[in-house]
């Protein structure tokens, strides 16, 4: 019997984790819903000294994974793996895995949301009749089959949302990686998406090299009256660059379900009309929710039966 570790959650409660876990012969520790710092994270381990750790949006430092000699997987209940201290688990031979493929369409149409938000003014117009107002003559609406799309991230996400707005008309481009797509979606320089797009979709993993992708100079890049839409992680975007862009009219709106800076984004972005936010929610439905946690615990299991992992994430030897 080995111990797994939850570190956090974020749903109501970890029966369906603890089922899994328990039902393959396994004792299971969960720790408050709310990510705890990471030292208090290190600290946890350190308590219960698991042979695995799963986590939500909980930071896996180094220390954390040193403080467990008998840690066999840290897993991520999701996908983007930047909360785990990837290089010591590696250097360990600690498994890291993760479930990829569990919110594709959730994404995919929380991205399509926002971009039909922004183009039809349901989110403004709202806010405004509920207001007491009733201005039709306001509205400056776009033709969604007239737009260019720029997606920057084309894996299974990023393709999920080319075919939706393939099917709405739009002209859709990525950044050109040196093969073919695959799809009726052009392959162009990032230089040249983002001279040509009305609306770029960020769907790209946060890494060294992506931490403020969308900076002040490419942000100068995009199209004039452009808008941008982030559903992949905050830190991607500069929040000061596109406050400065929406502030000098370059960008004319940005739809957000992840900020630097969340659980507080800075009130003086998120408040804006002209910025549509939701909260990190883009992931969640009911059956993304339940398939995620149901999968997750069963990779664990898997990995602690001495089963290759369904979806490894680094080179670990074990």
């Amino acid at each position: 019997m080995a111990l797994v570790l939850q570190t956090d959650y974020a749903w109501p409660d970890t029966s369906i984790e603890r089922g899994v876990i328990e039902a393959a012969g396994h004792s299971f520790v969960a720790g408050p819903s709310v990510p705890s710092p990471a030292d208090e994270i290190a600290a946890l381990v350190a308590k219960h000294r698991p042979a695995a750790i799963m986590t939500c949006w909980a930071q896996v430092s180094g220390a954390a994974i040193a403080a467990a000699p008998d840690l066999a997987v840290v897993h991520r209940i999701g996908v983007g793996l930047d909360n785990i201290a990837m290089g010591e688990a590696t250097r360990r031979g600690v498994l890291v895995t993760n479930v990829p493929d569990y919110c594709v369409g959730e994404v995919a149409d929380h991205a399509v949301a926002l971009l039909l938000d922004w183009a039809r003014g349901t989110v403004v117009f709202d806010r405004d009749v509920k207001a007491g107002n009733w201005n039709p003559a306001a509205a400056r609406l776009t033709r969604i089959s007239d737009l260019s799309i720029g997606i920057v991230g084309f894996g299974r996400i990023g393709k999920a949302t080319a075919s939706r707005l393939l099917a709405f008309g739009c002209a859709v481009s990525t950044v050109d990686r040196g093969r073919e797509t695959g799809m009726n979606v052009r392959a162009v320089p990032f230089e040249q998406l983002l001279g040509e797009s009305d609306v770029v979709i960020v769907h790209a993993p946060l890494t060294e090299q992506t931490h403020h992708l969308f900076d002040a100079q490419t942000i100068a890049q995009m199209k004039s009256g452009a808008c941008l839409i982030n559903v992949s992680r905050g830190p991607l975007v500069d929040n000061h660059a596109l406050l400065a862009a929406l502030d000098a009219a370059h960008l004319s709106g940005a739809g957000l379900d992840v900020v630097e800076g969340e659980p507080e984004p800075p009130r003086a972005l998120i408040e804006r009309d002209d910025v549509i936010v939701t909260p990190h929610i883009a992931f969640s439905s009911a059956a993304s929710l339940g398939e995620l946690r149901r999968r997750s615990a069963e990779e664990v299991v898997r990995v602690l039966a001495g089963l290759p992992p369904e979806n490894p994430c680094n080179q670990a030897r074990t």
